[in-house]
């Protein structure tokens, strides 16, 4: 047996090298992306400056062309009023904005091949970084699985076919959180602060050219900006980890959860508990946390409900949830037909963390009726905290 141990030691260990210097790669080949994002957008934003500028100019050549041509309908007409030499500057002047309209226009053709090419750089790169993120997230399970103890994967793979699952989905659950939680940077503050560098770079060359009253509205702009990278960053912060939760418990959490979700969204909602509430070790009150809010979040996102209802009962062996709204509702049959369906992947989310905490949950709903989810998470007498 332990010729077989060492064998698999070492497929293992090869494996995970060739794994670790393909994550290194495609980190590279993301990294390198982003930069060629950031170079992209900052030409695409120019381009459509640029843009702007010349179709305001085509507009007014077009307008001068007319009015050019006016004249020179006007002076040819009249002989008596108008000499020769009148004539040939109104003939020229007209030739001379038709030559410029011709320019601007062909400019303009350019500029708008040009930026409609950028654009489709920019989604291009975009699929490209989100491909190797995603590449890189199931590299990252498959790491942190193979570089557990050997003799333990031995067990597992003997006896306890199981808890393996249980182990992946546990490494999953951490992998999409992880991925989650750089997107919402990527997608939020990053983005932000790359939108910072290019208005600074514009406030640098309005001060370049002395036009001090635009470059004070670009602080102004700028200042804002960076107030709303913060209120990001905060929510980011505390969406990993709620302080209330640890420091006052997961009802007083729930309460103002939902109540701020009310004040955000004017969604009207209603917290009821039943029976004698008791504290719960700090995962378990994550994980609940991490369902009702899930729930609320699918909800706003699929349902468009005006009400959203959450009833905890407390009972002695046993923790119930209900969330209620009354939103569009759907089939529930549909779920395991489109599990990879968006609009229902939040609800097999759910429903796997509620099998790690060795739970049950029922869902039910119709077109038009809106949706009831009940979990229903045992308790034993070890893990309440009176």
């Amino acid at each position: 047996m332990d010729y077989r141990v060492n064998d698999i030691d070492r497929v293992i260990k090869n494996a995970i090298n060739v794994m670790e210097e393909s994550k290194y790669q495609i980190f590279e080949i993301a990294e390198s992306a982003r930069d060629e994002l950031l170079k992209i957008s900052q030409e695409l934003e120019s381009i459509m400056q640029e843009t702007a500028g010349t179709i305001d100019k085509v507009d007014q050549l077009e307008l001068d062309y007319r009015h050019a041509r006016i004249r020179l309908t006007e002076v040819s007409k009249d002989f008596i009023r108008y000499k020769e030499a009148d004539i040939k500057s109104a003939y020229e002047a007209a030739t001379q904005v038709q030559l410029d309209l011709m320019v601007f226009r062909e400019k303009e053709s350019y500029l708008k091949a040009r930026r409609a090419d950028l654009q489709k750089r920019v989604k291009n790169v975009e699929l490209s970084i989100e491909r190797a993120e995603t590449v890189s997230s199931r590299i990252n399970v498959v790491l942190e699985y193979l570089s557990g103890d050997l003799n333990q994967v031995t067990r597992i793979l003997e006896s306890a076919q199981n808890r393996q699952q249980i182990g992946l989905k546990i490494i999953l659950a951490q992998e999409e959180e992880r991925k989650r939680i750089a997107r919402e940077i990527h997608d939020g503050p990053a983005q932000s602060l790359a939108h910072l560098v290019l208005r600074t770079e514009i406030a640098e060359r309005m001060l370049a050219k002395q036009e001090f009253r635009l470059v004070q509205d670009e602080l102004i702009d700028l200042k804002g900006q960076v107030r709303k990278g913060i209120e990001e960053i905060r929510k980011i912060i505390f969406n990993l980890r709620p302080m209330a939760l640890d420091d006052l418990g997961l009802m007083p959490t729930l309460r103002k959860y939902l109540q701020d979700l009310e004040d955000k969204t004017k969604i009207r909602t209603t917290f009821d508990t039943v029976g004698r509430d008791f504290r719960l070790p700090s995962a378990m009150e994550a994980g609940i946390y991490r369902l009702v809010q899930e729930a609320c979040t699918n909800a706003m996102k699929h349902a468009n409900p005006t009400f959203v209802s959450l009833e905890i009962t407390f009972q002695p062996n046993r923790i119930r949830i209900v969330i209620c709204d009354n939103g569009a509702g759907f089939h529930t049959d549909l779920i395991k037909a489109k599990a990879k369906d968006s609009s229902h992947f939040g609800l097999i989310g759910m429903r796997e963390r509620v099998e790690l905490l060795e739970g049950r949950m029922e869902i039910e709903s119709q077109i038009g009726q809106g949706t009831k989810i009940a979990i229903q998470i045992p308790v034993n007498a070890e893990q309440r905290k009176e």
